[in-house]
């Protein structure tokens, strides 16, 4: 069984807060591409003009890091079907390294849920979301996790302007995917996990498809 765990992306929605919203429309609607095709031929061409940062998106390590691996430099095995580790973290706004220690994270995808998806594309969620401390971070660095997700604005306590989540996590070339939804499905579940950007060469983050797979 596979499980969804991607917000849907629509015209005008906004995913960080002073980030503008997503343009999509025709470049070449139906209607138009009916005198260039033969009678009952028609075609539909879209256009989408967006920031990286929109929908749920991965960060890899370019978009902290000047030399860090951008998205084409990815190796498919940090993408692909990873083994998962599923974190319970619903109600906490820090989430300390108590909710990582004893739990088998080397090479996992580790994706923590706080429930805090229910408040997508509300004010809410911009505010007070759920984060990991720095204390946090070291660990899954030191456990060598291979990707950290979570479903909240940022990984990151946004509170302030340091980045001290992403800062480590990148800089070891651990994955991140954020704003992700309906993790509480993966409660109890062995599962791996999925998400896959384009290979976009000097870009550092992208909307990706994230997916359980229920094993």
């Amino acid at each position: 069984m596979l499980i969804d765990l991607s917000h849907p992306i629509e015209h005008g929605m906004i995913t960080y807060k002073g980030l503008p919203a997503p343009l999509i429309c025709d470049y070449l609607s139906r209607a138009e591409s009916r005198k260039r095709y033969a009678e009952g031929t028609e075609f539909q061409i879209g256009k989408i003009e967006m920031v990286a940062n929109t929908g749920t998106y991965l960060d890899c390590p370019f978009h902290r890091y000047e030399n860090g691996k951008d998205l084409s430099q990815l190796e498919l095995e940090k993408l692909v079907e990873l083994e998962g580790v599923f974190i319970a973290a619903e109600g906490v706004q820090e989430i300390g390294i108590n909710f990582f220690e004893g739990k088998p994270l080397w090479g996992k995808a580790v994706l923590v849920y706080t429930g805090w998806s229910q408040h997508w594309r509300t004010d809410t969620y911009f505010e007070n979301h759920p984060f990991l401390t720095k204390e946090a971070a070291d660990y899954l660095v030191a456990q060598r996790a291979k990707l950290v997700g979570i479903d909240s604005h940022n990984i990151d306590d946004t509170r302030t302007n340091t980045r001290p989540v992403h800062s480590a996590l990148l800089k070891n070339e651990i994955l991140i995917v954020e704003h992700m939804t309906n993790l509480h499905l993966l409660t109890g579940k062995k599962f791996t996990f999925s998400a896959v950007p384009p290979k976009f060469v000097g870009v550092g983050t992208f909307p990706v498809r994230a997916f359980a797979k229920i094993s």
